[in-house]
This record gives structure tokens, C-alpha cells and sequence, in this order.
């Protein structure tokens, strides 16, 4: 059942994609290149899906992104710091009009008293380059928390920033 919300969220996010024609592009580290798995499973999406970056290690995040090594030394790779960089960096690295980044603990080790298992936090930027950062504490096991993760990302950016 939940995997067909995010089927669904994912064609929804696809069509209003299609309908401005914009584009999108991804920074994963704890989704594993999931939402950009599910985004690319809609016929189609080659005309707005633009690049999945899959930066799960630090060394990705550097190479890749080039996120600033100093930056996730005194951030860590999950937190606000980062993934606004993470955000930024698909977008500009790729040439898209928005751009999603995901970063987080989802167990079922990794986590302390500062940053628990379940957290999770999100970058996006829009069309015009603003840039929102959420943070969400997620409950149950690694699949649980992925799952909730990729649903989250695609629902606030469809609701809050696709179509606001």
C-alpha cells in the first residue's frame, strides 16, 4: 500500500513537471537513489528528470558534489549544512530547474543521542534558487524509514514547492 502512494506522489510530481516544463534533479545519500528510481519508473520521464546523484559516503559527497570536505567534518553528512550544500550542488551540477536532496540515519546502526536513527533531513531548491530545508524524525526499521523518507521528499516538494 505504501509503495503505490509513492507511485502515485511520483506521477503527480511528474505530470506538474511536464505541465512547466522544468526539470529535476536528485542528491541522495540515506534513499539510495530511490527517488530517483521511483521518478524514472513514469513513462516519460526522460522530458523532466534530468540526474540522480547517489552520494552515499562522504567520498561521493566530495567527488561528486563537491561538497567541502571541512563542511562535513564540523557538520557531519547528516544535517542542515550539508544538504543545503547537497541541494545546491545537483541543481547547479546538473542544469536543473529544481532540485531534491535527502540525506539521513536509517539504521539500523549510525545513530547517537544528537542525531537518533530516523533522522532525516531534506534540501530543496526551486525554480528561482530559493532553498528550503526540513528536517523529520522517522520511526520503525531501515525499509520504514527509507520508505517514509522518498514519500516525504516527493509529497512536500509536490505540495509545498511544485504546486504553491
Amino acid at each position: 500500500m505504501f509503495y503505490s502512494k509513492i507511485q502515485l506522489i511520483s506521477k503527480q510530481v511528474g505530470n506538474a513537471l511536464k505541465i512547466q516544463k522544468a526539470t529535476i534533479s536528485c542528491a541522495e545519500s540515506c534513499t539510495g537513489g530511490w527517488i530517483s528510481k521511483i521518478l524514472t519508473d513514469n513513462a516519460g520521464s526522460s522530458n523532466w528528470f534530468d540526474c540522480g546523484f547517489i552520494t552515499y559516503s562522504n567520498k561521493a559527497k566530495e567527488k561528486l558534489l563537491g561538497i567541502n570536505k571541512k563542511l562535513l567534518t564540523k557538520f557531519g553528512s547528516v544535517s542542515e549544512n550539508t544538504v543545503r550544500a547537497m541541494a545546491l550542488a545537483a541543481k547547479y551540477k546538473s542544469g536543473s530547474s529544481y532540485s531534491i536532496a535527502v540525506s539521513g540515519i536509517a539504521g539500523p546502526s549510525g545513530g547517537n543521542i544528537e542525531k537518533p536513527i530516523g533522522t532525516v533531513w531534506f534540501g530543496f531548491v526551486t525554480i528561482d534558487n530559493k532553498v528550503f530545508i526540513m528536517h523529520k524524525q522517522f520511526n520503525g526499521n531501515r525499509d520504514i524509514i527509507r520508505y517514509q523518507s522518498v514519500y516525504f521528499a516527493l509529497q512536500i516538494f509536490y505540495e509545498k514547492i511544485l504546486i504553491n
